[in-house]
């Protein structure tokens, strides 16, 4: 049976590259990480984020854990 991991990576196959390809480069102190969210009726909300060293070691272990899957 695969694991919720594998099956969002096998739908997403994108977003495991993605986050490998800015892991050394843009994840550092400063880095902004901007998100948008379009529901199926075409609303959008969006927000951003400036990435602080205390943010480096959770975003790093959540990356990993999609990389598991």
């Amino acid at each position: 049976m695969k694991s919720a991991a594998e099956t969002f990576n096998s739908n997403h196959p994108k977003l495991v590259p993605f986050f490998h390809a800015i892991q050394g480069k843009a994840m550092t102190p400063g880095t902004v990480i901007e998100m948008a969210v379009t529901d199926p009726s075409g609303e959008r909300v969006e927000t951003n984020l400036r990435v602080q060293e205390s943010d480096i070691e959770l975003i790093r272990l959540l990356m990993e854990i999609g990389a598991k899957g």
